[in-house]
């Protein structure tokens, strides 16, 4: 493990300099503070915590509404931190920003504030971090997204392709035997697996998996504009939704168009959020027990600090019945 004395060589500054540029003191200036802390990174430089000083880990979060109770984000970070504190751990809550990104690598930001790991939630393909996450060394826990090939970083989620084996199979027990799938864009990496495990899932199932049984927009309001009439003209009586507001607005969208819900359509979002049970009819999904999944990364997290390297943890959903979800029309 490198030391101040390294960094110190390495930049040919003095080991005080190190220090205070590493503790955030006012006397050095920001080029020197910056150029230590990516020696410090390039070098594998860990801070070593003083015993009577709680450790710290942090919380990302960016494209996730978290602030109130009904809110997605909300059970996650409640889950997550029900197991750090008590585990001794500092947690901060960071709003995630471009700026943020674009300001410093993500090792240095780590680094700068003194956090042993983090925990990111709602970042997507187009951020600037995500590259750096393939080659990162802080220990790092992404939610609903994969990077492959870096024993510090780990994904954690549910398993999408069991969740949509569970919704097919129901739907073609109630004798549904032509499905749609709507989707927000598939620039997000869950929209992606979701999306790919529908139509695996229908082969497995021996059900017509032609690729115009689906549609996908970025914005709820073209999703539905675009595809749900064809969907429906193709003759789907079911349709499996990425995700529950999307779910919601179809519903809303059917009622203005004289479709019965289940009678003639039935409709299976993914999320299980609390409105859920208000909509009319209320709306049957596939949970994820997001408290739970708060939890298990915490726990991965803790993993990843210890050096025990888990690529991927994945929790099982449950399709909670409601009357959103009938037998097929003759």
């Amino acid at each position: 493990m490198a030391t101040m004395d390294d960094i110190a060589r390495h930049l040919g500054v003095s080991k005080g300099t190190v220090s205070k540029a590493l503790s955030g003191a006012k006397d050095i200036s920001e080029g020197t503070r910056k150029a230590v802390l990516e020696a410090a990174v390039e070098l594998g430089y860990t801070r070593v915590t003083r015993a009577n000083k709680k450790a710290k880990i942090c919380i990302f979060i960016e494209n996730m509404a978290y602030e109130k109770p009904d809110d997605f984000g909300r059970d996650l970070v409640v889950g997550f931190r029900k197991m750090a504190e008590p585990a001794g751990y500092t947690v901060d809550l960071v709003p995630l920003t471009n700026a943020i990104q674009k300001e410093m690598h993500y090792d240095e930001y780590m680094m700068k504030h003194d956090y042993k790991g983090g925990f990111v939630l709602g970042i997507t393909f187009t951020d600037p971090w995500i590259k750096e996450f393939k080659t990162c060394r802080t220990p790092t826990v992404l939610f609903d997204i994969s990077v492959h090939c870096n024993p510090n970083v780990v994904h954690v989620g549910v398993d999408n392709d069991e969740a949509m084996d569970i919704a097919i199979q129901k739907l073609k027990y109630l004798g549904h035997k032509t499905i749609g799938y709507l989707s927000g864009g598939l620039g997000s990496y869950v929209f992606q697996e979701r999306y790919l495990s529908f139509f695996r899932n229908l082969r497995k199932n021996g059900l017509n998996d032609n690729r115009s049984l689906a549609g996908h927009a970025y914005l709820t309001a073209d999703c539905i504009d675009q595809h749900l009439p064809r969907l429906i003209k193709q003759g789907c009586t079911a349709i499996v939704c990425s995700h529950d507001l999307l779910a919601h607005a179809v519903m809303i969208h059917c009622a203005e168009m004289g479709i019965k819900i289940p009678e003639e359509l039935s409709i299976i979002g993914i999320d299980d959020l609390p409105l859920c049970r208000y909509t009319n009819p209320p709306l049957t999904s596939l949970r994820q027990d997001r408290t739970e999944l708060g939890k298990s990364a915490y726990y991965a997290l803790s993993c990843q600090i210890n050096q025990i390297h888990i690529n991927s943890l994945l929790l099982h959903t449950e399709l909670i019945m409601r009357d959103s979800v009938g037998t097929a029309k003759e």
